[in-house]
């Protein structure tokens, strides 16, 4: 089975050439866990002409470092996946407070790839106020 195929392939994530000059690609699971990147990245309103395309994370970092904000953290990146990437299924998403940073949580998702079945599990920091 050729994953690229089923899962697609983009220009990688963060953008960089390859050894032949051209632009790197992604292709399967890492395309789709570069797409999460991408999406949880991306603010509200940052892109021109899809303005509420994004995870709008950004508004965390003047929140306090709390249970309360880690939900809604976690609420928001589960809604921002459903929304903006169709080839995976959000199965849990766990938000804790960074045990090295106290400005900072770590979101762990976990997630079945629609096309594959396959379970596969990111991590990704965001900074909050502390």
């Amino acid at each position: 089975m050729d994953a690229g195929k089923v899962l697609g392939r983009g220009i990688a994530f963060p953008p960089s050439l390859g050894p032949d000059g051209r632009w790197a690609w992604s292709a399967g699971a890492l395309n789709v866990r570069q797409s999460i990147q991408v999406i949880l990245l991306t603010n509200l309103q940052e892109r021109l002409m899809l303005p509420q395309f994004g995870g709008g994370l950004n508004p965390f970092l003047f929140e306090p470092n709390t249970v309360t904000t880690r939900h809604q953290i976690a609420d928001r990146i589960t809604k921002a996946l459903a929304a903006w990437e169709p080839r995976l299924h959000v199965q849990s998403v766990q938000v804790d407070a960074d045990p090295d940073d106290p400005q900072a949580a770590i979101a762990t998702i976990t997630y079945t790839l629609v096309a594959t079945r396959s379970q596969e599990r990111v991590s990704v920091s965001i900074t909050v106020a502390g």
